[in-house]
């Protein structure tokens, strides 16, 4: 049993260690968004699904969150936040300090930002992640800080019978409340 835990702890200090890349932007292209013509709805547990978007991007895992005892956790366990552009060149991120909490990305540098303000929000987001399927959730638990990963899938306002409703932002130049994505995931490959 010591022996198991140790391994497990081990394992789990491997898993939350961010991996350490080379300088460069390692993700370049921009987000994939596409308005959908018809609206699709999707079931997951007691919450619908309404496809907002279309939504396919290659990013950098700037921070990886997994919530349990929110509502929210019900879809998404995980929030990832993510950077795209010059958030993915390591020069630049080792200027901010990079955080997560109650659902928010947060980011900030001392004396000057190694970005203008406006292209680091424009080129970072925070995810929150809707698996399909329990192996995705399995997957996005385990993706590490500083690995590219590669997600398709859709932005959606997701709805329960006592009105509750989360919406997705389907612009990336927002900040604060209301400014993530939430992501119903169909596919996602780690690099």
């Amino acid at each position: 049993m010591f022996i198991g835990l140790i391994i497990f702890g081990a394992w789990q200090h491997w898993n939350d260690e961010p991996l350490d890349l080379p300088l460069g932007v390692v993700a370049p292209d921009e987000p994939v968004q596409i308005g959908v013509e018809k609206n699709s709805v999707y079931v997951q547990g007691n919450y619908e699904l309404k496809a907002l978007a279309k939504f396919d991007i290659e990013a950098r895992v700037l921070g990886k969150e997994i919530y349990h005892a929110d509502r929210e956790s019900e879809l998404a366990p995980v929030d990832l936040a993510l950077g795209w552009g010059a958030m993915s060149d390591s020069s630049v991120l080792e200027k901010l300090a990079i955080s997560q909490g109650r659902r928010f990305y947060h980011y900030r540098w001392e004396a000057e930002p190694p970005r203008p303000p406006q292209e680091i929000a424009k080129h970072s987001a925070n995810m929150h992640l809707i698996p399909t399927s329990s192996g995705l959730a399995e997957k996005m638990k385990n993706i590490r800080v500083g690995q590219v990963v590669h997600i398709v899938g859709q932005l959606v306002e997701a709805r329960a019978p006592d009105g509750w409703r989360w919406t997705s932002s389907l612009t990336s130049n927002d900040t604060g409340a209301g400014a993530c994505e939430l992501n119903r995931v169909e596919s996602l490959d780690i690099r």
